[in-house]
């Protein structure tokens, strides 16, 4: 039986009919959408449309379903990631992939469209493995379901995951449901001194030994690695790494790892500098050309760095690693460069053919993800 967990921040009108009237209006009118959560990420990506037609969704608010026994929940869009969190907090659950929270107004809608996970995404699985099913107006105007509310109401691959990541151009996300995971009974983060060559051994070599490891983080000479689970399993994880390694426990981790998540670490900080975001195997090598202001996560897997290297040189070498870049801060040093990598003809055509089955008008979000879409 689902629980009556309902905040009073839940509306008391239906607020989805005035959302779909707008969408047709602008369908009508041929005139191109702004799609608005929190607005917390508006820095991501490429610069949204410039119009006056903005499709507010912050009045678009609280929890359809949640049954803490399932595993799942279902909530509107607008509804504020924090208090999504306090509220699975209360029932000593949480989001698997660990998002930023980049101010207090970050929406669970913006989360899921623009893809963004954290520390715990390498361990626990991505934003996409997490959602289960989605209601959005689409291009004509119609609200549609895709997906289910629970884990065993789905079945392989659906349309509800192309969601994530499509900054806004496939449709209005009005709802989300999402799988969930019960919070650990106590996590620990032990620190060792290590380049980044031996950062990156370590993690390959804990990896194969399956140990409790939920976040890893590696700057400036020093490995951080979060475990997570029982005491007895903590236990029993510190004693085997500890047989070759000397760690030191670090306190007070809870506040390393939030700035870590919500990017308010000092290497984020004291960004003044395009901010590149290298997604590669998990057996690339050190990248020497990238040895400078370098911060890494998940087991080395996600590297940032910040430096003034030309924008064809660092995806050139990452592309060469096997790996993709993303221009994720700092795009006024590097204005017309495109944040996303540049498709290859097959795949944009596989793009262009997707908004136009879902977004016939082209009225959702144009350009934000990529210029032709």
């Amino acid at each position: 039986m689902a629980l009556n967990i309902i905040p009073s921040f839940i509306p008391s009108c239906d607020i989805s009919a005035a959302l779909q009237e707008q969408v047709q209006s602008s369908i009508d009118l041929h005139s191109p959408l702004l799609i608005l959560g929190g607005g917390s990420k508006s820095f991501y990506g490429r610069p949204p449309v410039e119009t006056s037609n903005i499709l507010d969704l912050k009045d678009h608010i609280g929890v359809i379903d949640y049954d803490p026994t399932e595993l799942a929940i279902t909530v509107r869009a607008g509804t504020r990631l924090q208090d999504l969190e306090l509220l699975l907090a209360k029932q000593q659950q949480i989001l698997p992939f660990e998002p930023p929270l980049f101010d207090k107004n970050s929406t669970i809608g913006g989360v899921v469209s623009s893809g963004i996970s954290g520390p715990r995404r390498a361990f626990s699985g991505s934003i996409r493995d997490a959602v289960l099913g989605v209601e959005i107006i689409n291009g004509e105007g119609k609200i549609v379901h895709f997906g289910g509310q629970v884990m065993k109401n789905v079945a392989g691959y659906d349309m509800s995951r192309l969601m994530v990541r499509s900054m806004g151009t496939l449709g209005v996300i009005l709802s989300v449901s999402l799988r969930v995971l019960p919070k650990p009974a106590k996590e620990i983060t032990l620190v060792v001194m290590a380049d980044q060559e031996e950062s990156l051994a370590y993690c390959k070599r804990w990896r194969r030994e399956h140990l409790p490891i939920s976040a890893t983080t590696w700057y400036r000479g020093t490995v951080y690695v979060r475990l997570s689970g029982t005491e007895t399993t903590l236990e029993a994880a510190q004693q085997k790494l500890s047989k070759e390694i000397s760690f030191e426990q670090l306190e007070d981790d809870e506040t390393f790892w939030q700035s870590i998540r919500n990017q308010q670490h000092a290497f984020f900080k004291e960004i003044n500098k395009p901010l590149w975001r290298l997604s590669l195997p998990i057996n690339a090598p050190v990248i020497a050309r990238f040895s400078g202001d370098l911060l890494t996560e998940w087991g080395g897997t996600q590297r940032w760095v910040s430096n003034n290297a030309p924008a064809n040189i660092v995806r050139a070498v990452v592309e060469k690693h096997g790996g993709y870049a993303t221009l994720f801060g700092g795009q006024k040093y590097l204005p017309e460069v495109p944040p996303f990598p540049v498709l290859a003809p097959e795949l944009l055509e596989l793009h262009k053919r997707l908004k136009r089955k879902l977004d016939p008008h082209n009225i959702f979000n144009p350009g934000r993800l990529y210029r032709d879409l």
